[in-house]
């Protein structure tokens, strides 16, 4: 009998890189309040404020947003949240 091969369940390493260096050349959009406003809304296990070690999300100066996930995590919802964004800060329109 061949010797079984054991596989461990990898566990999934997402990166996500939100770039606004544009807009927040421009003067026209807040790099820290949009990180507040990420680290207040991304929900984990159905909760927000629950990210401890497995969601982390730093910023880059005024070029970036990075979002590092060690959980299944969609880039949609980043998408969602970034919209969700721009239309309470009346900037949807212009971006």
């Amino acid at each position: 009998m061949p010797a079984q091969k054991t596989t461990k369940a990898k566990r999934p390493n997402n990166r996500y890189v939100i770039d606004v260096s544009a807009p927040a050349d421009d003067k026209i959009f807040d790099v820290a309040a949009f990180e507040k406003f990420l680290h207040d809304r991304i929900k984990v296990a159905g909760r927000t404020n629950n990210l401890t070690e497995q969601v982390t999300i730093s910023r880059d100066g005024n070029k970036a947003i990075i979002v590092e996930a060690k959980i299944d995590f969609s880039k949609r919802y980043l998408k969602y949240l970034t919209k969700k964004f721009l239309k309470k800060h009346n900037l949807r329109d212009w971006l």
